[in-house]
């Protein structure tokens, strides 16, 4: 199959409902398809991305901007678009995206001094996507801390590729962090679930904040004024008995477990493994 690739000042047919990319204004009152890409067969599908994230494209040229948001979007994505680094500033306010797909030349700024200017507060991975091609250029990009490098005309499959590949690193990147294993136990920070043998052993979101503070400081002595006060988020006043109770349910959940929560009198309880 031949290339599909994007040019700038190409017109685009909707990405799927054609023989592809690539149409360009025929005379008439109509559209002619491009003879290169007529008798080409369908592209095979893509995989889907692991789950919808948000893609800002910021691009002057509206046919590229247009194309690559349809195609995008048939992936599964939540598409947003500038044509201005006005615009993509408003976006950025507003939204944290998953993935930044860049132009360099725009009409109100250089996207690489636009991409240096947001980097301490937007930590999306950035895809410039650019006609400078010059390999001094393509550096000058990476040093302002673009992550990759497309230069124009493009093979449309590899530019969704790499979307789709940065957008994976980044979901695992997340679900890595937001997990705590411990022996036979994992927590799941997001879900604020707990398993046991890959078990969900029904933890309230007090006993998950709980179970969370023991698993993070394994091994050490919690004082109760500290369990109560992460846990319920205010200092505690008087009565230990929330904190009594909680660590006794937990306790009776984890009876199955190689875990224990020990009471140290007058110091607080310690979680720990036999």
């Amino acid at each position: 199959m031949k290339e599909q690739k994007i040019r700038k000042n190409e017109h685009f047919s909707t990405p799927g409902s054609g023989p592809g990319l690539g149409h360009r204004p025929g005379s008439g009152s109509g559209y002619e398809p491009d003879p290169r890409t007529e008798s080409d067969p369908q592209p095979e599908s893509d995989p889907q991305p692991e789950r919808n994230g948000v893609v800002l494209l910021i691009e002057d040229n509206f046919d590229i901007l247009d194309a690559n948001r349809q195609i995008l979007s048939i992936d599964g994505y939540t598409v947003l678009t500038a044509s201005t680094l006005a615009e993509a500033r408003e976006h950025l306010a507003k939204t944290a995206p998953d993935v930044i797909v860049l132009d360099i030349s725009l009409p109100d700024g250089d996207g690489r001094e636009f991409l240096l200017e947001i980097r301490e507060s937007c930590s999306a991975p950035v895809l410039f996507l650019t006609a400078e091609d010059k390999p001094e250029e393509r550096l000058r990009g990476l040093k302002a801390g673009g992550n990759d490098y497309i230069t124009k005309p493009y093979d449309i499959h590899e530019f969704r590729a790499r979307v789709r590949n940065f957008h994976s690193l980044l979901h695992s990147a997340k679900k890595a962090a937001s997990d705590y294993a411990v022996g036979s136990l994992k927590l799941d920070t997001v879900a604020q679930q707990a398993f046991l043998s890959g078990g969900d052993i029904g933890l309230s979101p007090k006993e998950f904040a709980m179970l969370h503070l023991f698993v993070r400081n394994e091994d050490k002595v919690l004082s109760t004024e500290y369990l109560y006060e992460k846990a319920w988020g205010q200092t505690m006043y008087g009565d230990d008995y929330p904190v009594k109770k909680t660590v006794s349910r937990l306790r009776t959940k984890l009876e199955e477990s190689e875990f224990i929560i020990s009471t140290h009198r007058g110091s607080g309880y310690c979680f720990f493994r036999e």
